[in-house]
């Protein structure tokens, strides 16, 4: 059922994301010669107004064929014969795309189960939060000077600061602001330095306008989840071996249905949809970095012409998005390799 679930989640993902090279294509008036669901032989096909849609044989991946690495073709509706602004936002609509489906996924979970507010309901012995006079009932509003609007944001700082840094906090009580100055401790059986306070166990509901203002700030802790994630494997705290692909996606997928099914068909469908949020944002973001090969790659490229006022040279351009694509293809292999080991590990 993993594998099931897995790719109806992932077709999802890849469907919003060619979407979205697929309407600001058309929007700009650009030829799409095909687009398709899958890799590659083809096992469906039909052609409705000049375009090809199309179902493939492998069930991961998807593509909006648009001839843009066919440089020499600047005929009337070509992808190169438009200008640089339109081929910008043709490719900047994918990952926008996959960010707007996060969004809305993160309103309809707000409306459904709330959010969790960024509240203090107990303050533990021996950390610095009581002894500074934090207090349960306590609203957290700052992180080192930056707004908190959910405690999961709270929860994402305490979990990447492994330093034990010290941490500005600034909390709001009985309509009055103070900011203390807290440094996490590492007791006996703590996992890593903490501040020593709790948050909520239950959600705080909310009506539409609420569920689309905290389905924002949803995706943002998402987003900010993504980023710090990079700057783990960058700075070398977390390696490739804990990176996960498309197998250990299903694996996840998976456990998290079966560990969903007891609690009914609520429990499963929000679980999938949290997993569904993680993977498109972290799609959105990962296709705008200026990475070779990847759509951040293509803007880079695109946003050099238009500060230069002319393209780079094709082959030169080519070139760098063939090593891009080679290395992803060597990364993937290593990804795909570490997830199988760790399923019969």
């Amino acid at each position: 059922m993993g594998i099931v679930l897995a790719i109806l989640l992932f077709s999802l993902i890849i469907i919003i994301h060619e979407l979205g090279h697929f309407s600001l294509a058309k929007a700009n008036k650009i030829r799409v010669d095909e687009f398709s669901l899958g890799l590659g032989p083809t096992l469906f096909g039909k052609v409705i107004g000049g375009t090809k849609f199309s179902l493939k044989l492998l069930p991961f991946g998807g593509a909006c064929m648009m001839g843009e690495d066919d440089a020499d073709d600047m005929s009337e509706g070509s992808f190169n014969s438009k200008s640089v602004w339109a081929r910008m936002s043709v490719i900047a609509a994918g990952p926008l795309f996959n960010l707007i489906l996060g969004w809305l996924l993160c309103v309809i979970m707000v409306g459904w189960i709330g959010y969790a507010a960024p509240v203090i309901t107990g303050v533990r012995d021996g950390y610095a939060a009581k002894e500074q006079g934090i207090q349960s009932g306590d609203v957290i509003t700052e992180v080192n000077g930056e707004k908190v609007h959910l405690w999961d944001e709270v929860s994402l700082y305490n979990l990447t600061n492994q330093k034990g840094e010290a941490t500005e906090i600034t909390y709001l009580r009985d309509g009055k602001e103070t900011t203390v100055t807290l440094a996490p401790r590492q007791l006996e059986g703590d996992p890593y330095p903490m501040l020593g306070f709790n948050g909520p166990s239950k959600r705080t509901q909310t009506g539409i306008i609420g569920a689309v203002q905290y389905g924002a700030y949803t995706l943002k802790y998402w987003v900010d989840y993504t980023f710090e994630c990079l700057k783990m494997l960058v700075t070398g705290q977390v390696g490739i071996q804990q990176m996960s692909g498309p197998v250990g996606i299903v694996t996840v997928v998976d456990d998290a249905y079966k560990s969903s099914l007891p609690g009914g068909i609520e429990v499963v469908i929000l679980n999938l949809m949290n997993i569904c949020i993680l993977i498109t944002a972290n799609l959105g973001i990962m296709n705008l970095l200026p990475i070779p090969a990847l759509d951040g790659g293509r803007l880079a490229f695109l946003i050099v012409e238009a500060v230069r006022g002319k393209r780079i040279p094709p082959e030169k351009e080519g070139m760098v998005h063939f090593a891009g694509f080679a290395l992803l293809m060597v990364l993937m292999v290593v990804v795909m390799y570490n997830d199988i080991v760790r399923i019969f590990s």
